[in-house]
């Protein structure tokens, strides 16, 4: 049995939980105050481990992701219900092609491997989703995303949120230019677009904005990662690298949330009030069906763009649905 904190050399997803009786008593120590529901990770520092070492980048990135898996475990120890970790960034295309080909390989190993873990997957009921310009990638990787979101849409229990190919510039954009399509084809009248609108045709509008952001390695920015989604969110910086994360570390930041959480207060998103006299009953009743029309549309672009994916007719879309 492995040590909390360290990995055992198991490549999987699904991990049975390595924590001991005083780690429990810490999480229901904690399980006193608020949990975040929702924690994104930035996993900042593989290369550095590696350089640490004395092992290849590659080794580096590996360890990362059995990191990865362990503190998925972690989550649900303590009742996270939903993760999001920024896996792979667009900016890392900038990379030496033998970095970006060893993290393809990676890739095509790791979502193989989820693959054959479908019966452990439904079993804890997770739900995988993939948020990114996906159309980046290559042909075979986008098959096994899109597959990993078909076998795992139904389950509810919880949710992995896998940012690949993704910066949250690229994801406004998308946003931007769905709304502007939306009117330009009388779909969308100019009063109909607002931040709520925006929201609801970013890559992550069926997820919840995360009530905490953790991210490793020492540096202090969030690099493209969840911006828009990061109003109200607390976010937690560490030095250690991402392959030296442990649970006490874990516990260390949902600690440091609920100390901050009485700034929060309700937390979420921000209502937006509309300004008395603005528009009528009547009106607002035909925008509110123009925009539920004009969405409905857009998901179902997506899920024709995700069944062709799937089928082998790729198409660049956030594979991210319920």
């Amino acid at each position: 049995m492995s040590t909390p904190g360290s990995s055992n050399g198991v490549a999987t997803w699904v991990r049975e939980s390595n924590l001991l009786w005083y780690h429990r008593w810490v999480i229901r120590v904690l399980k006193a105050g608020p949990i975040p529901q929702h924690v994104a990770f930035i996993m900042d520092g593989n290369r550095r481990f590696a350089q640490k070492e004395n092992i290849a980048k590659a080794e580096g990135h590996s360890k990362g992701f059995d990191k990865l898996s362990e503190t998925l475990q972690w989550c649900q120890d303590i009742g996270i219900r939903e993760v999001t970790v920024y896996a792979f960034s667009i900016e890392n295309f900038k990379r030496t092609k033998e970095e970006v080909d060893t993290l393809m390989s990676l890739a095509r190993e790791k979502f193989r491997k989820l693959l054959e873990e479908r019966d452990k997957l439904h079993e804890r009921g997770i739900c995988i989703r993939i948020i990114g310009n996906t159309a980046l990638l290559p042909e075979d990787i986008q098959r096994f995303l899109a597959e990993a979101v078909l076998i795992t849409r139904n389950n509810t229990k919880a949710f992995l949120n896998v940012a690949f190919s993704y910066t949250s510039r690229d994801e406004m954009a998308h946003s931007i230019r769905t709304v502007a399509e939306g009117f330009a084809q009388g779909k969308l009248q100019q009063d109909d677009i607002d931040e709520e609108l925006l929201s609801r045709c970013m890559y992550t509008k069926h997820g919840t904005n995360p009530d905490l952001l953790v991210r490793t390695s020492g540096e202090v920015r969030l690099s493209d990662f969840l911006t828009w989604q990061s109003e109200s969110t607390v976010i937690y910086f560490t030095e250690t690298l991402w392959p030296d994360f442990n649970v006490w570390q874990l516990f260390g930041a949902v600690f440091y949330y609920q100390r901050c959480h009485w700034q929060l207060g309700a937390g979420g998103k921000r209502e937006i009030e509309a300004s008395e006299g603005e528009s009528s009953p009547t009106d607002e009743k035909e925008r509110e069906e123009r925009v539920r029309r004009f969405l409905d549309d857009v998901e179902r672009r997506d899920h024709e763009s995700f069944g062709e994916a799937d089928g082998g007719n790729i198409a660049g879309r956030s594979f991210f649905f319920h």
